[in-house]
This record gives structure tokens, C-alpha cells and sequence, in this order.
């Protein structure tokens, strides 16, 4: 009688480290979904033990703030504007592209910047915008609840995006966006004129647009308000 041999798996060749951990979660949490970030799936993808991930993070929930935050600070690294204005615009398309490549980060940044206002993404994200909103010479009295305002249009907006995205995706790899949207907009179209008339004006300049351009029309919409004020 002959024994089987089992193929014991491959390890790494040097030491785990935690930017290591992180960088694997964020590709998981890309592929597989928050469901599917397990520490069994991230062991076989680290070519490690359990126990070594457990050494640098304590459970699913601080690998999910990391990854969080290390996909906040990437995106908020770019910002290169030559006036407060361009430079709110590099920070808002930095979370909108991120929030786009990534469809676990919206729910994520929501739910961290609501169960914890003091952790490091949400007070990130706050000084990001806020440093803005201070060289647009906004009165002191207003910057709390201006930088809110574009922090939750900001993340409203392009949290809706990915939601967009991900309902045109679902439908197939076939279906194509625009043709999509055309439906929507003959639907606007049928509604009753005495009900939904301003629905039914704007149903083609409202729903065929550019995202990202139609993204950046509001953020200018806010900073012309704050501006205004700041004449007042």
C-alpha cells in the first residue's frame, strides 16, 4: 500500500507587513466584495498563515477602516490646483475616481464617517476640503458648515455614480450606458405634464450628460455660493 503525499502550500519568502495585508484586502474587497474579505481567502492570497495576519491587524473590522483610509489618502494625494477652487476640484475628483474604482468604498466612507466622526478618514476628508473652503476666504463662522456641504455633496454625488455604475453593470455586459439612459429619458418623457412638468422639460439635458462634468457643475455651484457670501 502506497501513501498520499499532500503538496504542502507555498510561503512567503520574506516577512508579512501590514502595507502588505492592506494592499491584498483592497484587491479583494475589489474582486470578492466586503463579503468576500475573509482572513481563510486573504491567507491563500498572502501565501501565509492566519496567525501572521493577526499579528499586524487585529480583525476584519480594522483591515476594513485600513484599507478605507489607505484608499482615501491615495486619492486626496493629487492635488495640484493653482487656485482654491481647482484645487476643491482635485480633491473632489480624486474621491469621485476612487469611489468609481472601487464600489466597496462608498457604503464604507459612510458608515465610517458616521459610527466614528473623529477617526482618521473622516477628519482626512474634512481637512482636505476644509484647507479649500479657508483660502476661498470664507468667513470663519461658516467654514464648519460649508466644508460639510461640500463634503456630503462630494460624497452624495459620486457614491450615486458608483450606484449608477453598478445598476448598469448588473444588467449584463452588454447593455450599454447610453442606451440605458435613452430608455430613462423616454420614460421621463411619457410622464403626466400636469404632474411632473419640469421632469419632463429637462429630461434630455438632465439625464444624457457628462458625469464627471455634470460632478464638477455642482462643486462650482457651492464654491459660487461661498464666494458670494464672502462679498456679503
Amino acid at each position: 500500500m502506497t501513501s498520499r503525499t499532500r503538496k504542502k502550500p507555498e510561503r512567503r519568502p520574506s516577512p508579512l507587513t501590514r502595507e502588505q495585508i492592506i494592499e491584498a484586502a483592497i484587491g479583494l474587497l475589489d474582486t470578492a466584495g466586503e463579503s468576500g474579505l475573509t482572513f481563510r481567502a486573504l491567507s491563500e492570497r498572502l501565501a501565509t498563515g492566519p496567525g501572521a495576519i493577526y499579528w499586524h491587524v487585529a480583525g476584519k473590522g480594522e483591515l476594513l477602516v485600513a484599507a478605507t483610509d489607505h484608499v482615501v489618502v491615495a486619492a486626496l494625494s493629487e492635488v495640484a490646483g493653482a487656485e482654491p477652487t481647482g484645487r476643491i476640484h482635485d480633491v473632489a475628483l480624486g474621491l469621485f475616481d476612487a469611489i468609481e474604482r472601487h464600489p466597496w468604498l462608498a457604503p464604507q466612507l459612510t458608515a465610517q464617517i458616521s459610527h466614528n466622526p473623529a477617526g482618521s478618514v473622516t477628519t482626512c476628508i474634512f481637512e482636505a476640503i476644509g484647507r479649500q473652503v479657508y483660502a476661498l476666504d470664507v468667513p470663519a463662522s461658516s467654514w464648519f458648515t460649508a466644508t460639510s456641504a461640500l463634503m456630503h455633496y462630494i460624497l452624495g454625488a459620486a457614491g450615486q455614480n458608483a450606484a449608477n455604475l453598478a445598476l448598469v453593470r448588473s444588467l449584463g455586459p452588454d447593455t450599454d450606458r447610453d442606451a440605458y439612459m435613452d430608455s430613462v429619458t423616454a420614460i421621463w418623457k411619457q410622464l403626466s405634464p400636469q404632474e411632473f412638468p419640469f421632469a419632463r422639460a429637462v429630461a434630455d439635458q438632465g439625464l444624457d450628460h457628462d458625469d464627471r462634468a455634470q460632478f464638477l457643475a455642482g462643486i462650482d455651484l457651492i464654491a459660487a455660493g461661498l464666494t458670494a457670501r464672502r462679498t456679503d
